[in-house]
This record gives C-alpha cells, structure tokens and sequence, in this order.
C-alpha cells in the first residue's frame, strides 16, 4: 500500500477543476467497473471492493483500512490526500476513515479484546494500548475515572515496537492469563501474575488493525463515531469529546 501511495503524488487542484460530463446509471456502472480493474491490474493490494463512487462526479474513492485515495474516472489520475467540503467546512476524506474504523473495530467482537465495563454502560471506546507505554500506563492507572463516567474501555493489544519487542512478549503474556483484566493491570505495574501457553495470535490481528487504522502512537483512542484520538485523555475530557460528537 504504501508504493500505491508513493505513486499517487498530490492531484488536488486536478480535482477541483475536473468538469464530469453527466452520465446515465449504467454508464457509472461500467466506469466504475473499468476502474476497479485498472486499479486492480497496477496495485495487487487492493481489491475491488475497496474501489466505491466519492462525492465528486468522475471521480472514485479508494479505502484501503483508513487510507483514503481518489482515482479519476478514465483511471488516469490519483489522488492521495484531503478532500474538503467547503460549502459546510467538513473533511470528507477523515469522514471516510471513520466509517472505515466504525467497520473495523465493530467486527472485533468482546471475547476478542479485554474489556473493562462500567456497571451501567453510557459509552464504549476502543483503545489501542502498549503495555510500557507510559501515558498507557497512565490512562490504565485511572481506569475507575472512566468507569466512573459509563465510559467502557475496550482494550487492543499494540505492541508498538513490534513483534519482537519486549513488549510484544508481555502483550502475548496477558492474552494467555486466565483473568487478563487482572494480568493487563498488573502488566502495567511491572509486577508478576500468572499465564500459560495459550494460541496468542490475537496481539498480530490487533497490531495489523491499529496500523489499517492510521495509528501514530499510543495510546490511541477511537470514538464509537470511528473518530481517532492519538495520545491520553482525562476521564472528563475523553466523556466531553464522546458527547461533543452526539
């Protein structure tokens, strides 16, 4: 994915005053078709399904994960960049990667990730969380705030040094304990607890989301709106932006 970005180059000005002639349903049809095979003949990655008509007229989006692209109807330009609507001022293009993790984490169900639930439940926010990562640790250490807010935490394991790190191994440790709520607290206080050997492939499944995601860091947090938060937040202030998207 990342040759298919090199390659795109910047074509926003080609965008803004690109003039579509109008066309019937089936002609869109085949046009699209005709895209989706170009596309997929030069960028084996990416699928034909990841190719869907964007606001523009003549033109096509491409979502890879979170990485958002436009592809000109003749199959000629590429896009890679921000596609702003400036009639109400809103980022088309970010709009499109929060769709795309709503779809992503939404197919990760409970059993697959550690979840730490308020009593009553008012929200639930996906965090993406390295266990020597010192603001992790610091977001971990309040967890009862959050709780205190109807705030649920649904934890994805993210080494961020990847798979041989440290890090890693400990990530694979807390998957593999009995009570991994218990095992991923006291993982972050640096202190013993028991594991076993256990299928530990899910640490891979979550690394490979965060990195489709567009994380840049940890912690990361995602809004149930696929909004993306990187870096800590207070309990207060994580519940005001959750309310400020409602």
């Amino acid at each position: 994915m990342n040759k298919f970005l090199l390659r795109a180059g910047t074509l926003l000005s080609a965008v803004l005053l690109f003039i579509a002639v109008p066309a019937t349903a089936e002609e869109v049809s085949a046009e699209l078709q005709k895209v989706r095979d170009t596309v997929s003949e030069r960028f084996a990655e990416i699928n034909s399904e990841d190719i869907f008509e964007s606001p523009i007229e003549g033109w096509y989006t491409i979502r890879k994960g979170a990485i958002i692209a436009y592809i000109s109807g003749d199959g000629r330009y590429l896009l890679q960049g921000d596609l702003i609507d400036l009639e109400d001022n809103s980022n088309l293009s970010e709009r499109s990667r929060n769709e795309a993790r709503v779809n992503m984490l939404s197919a990760v169900p409970n059993d697959q990730v550690i979840v730490f639930s308020p009593d009553e439940v008012e929200y639930s926010v996906s965090v993406f969380t390295d266990i020597d990562c010192t603001f992790c640790r610091r977001l971990h250490s309040q967890i009862d705030q959050y709780m205190e807010q109807g705030i649920e935490i649904r934890y994805f394991l993210y080494p961020r040094n990847g798979p041989t790190s440290p890090s890693w191994a400990k990530a694979e440790n807390v998957w593999c304990a009995n009570d991994r709520n218990e095992a991923l607290t006291l993982a972050k206080l640096d202190k013993e607890y028991p594991t076993r050997t256990c299928d530990a492939s899910i640490v891979s499944k979550h690394y490979l989301i965060g990195q489709d995601i567009g994380l840049r860091g940890t912690p990361a947090i995602v809004l149930h709106d696929g909004t993306l938060f990187s870096g800590y937040m207070p309990a207060d202030k994580l519940k005001q932006a959750i309310v400020a998207i409602d």
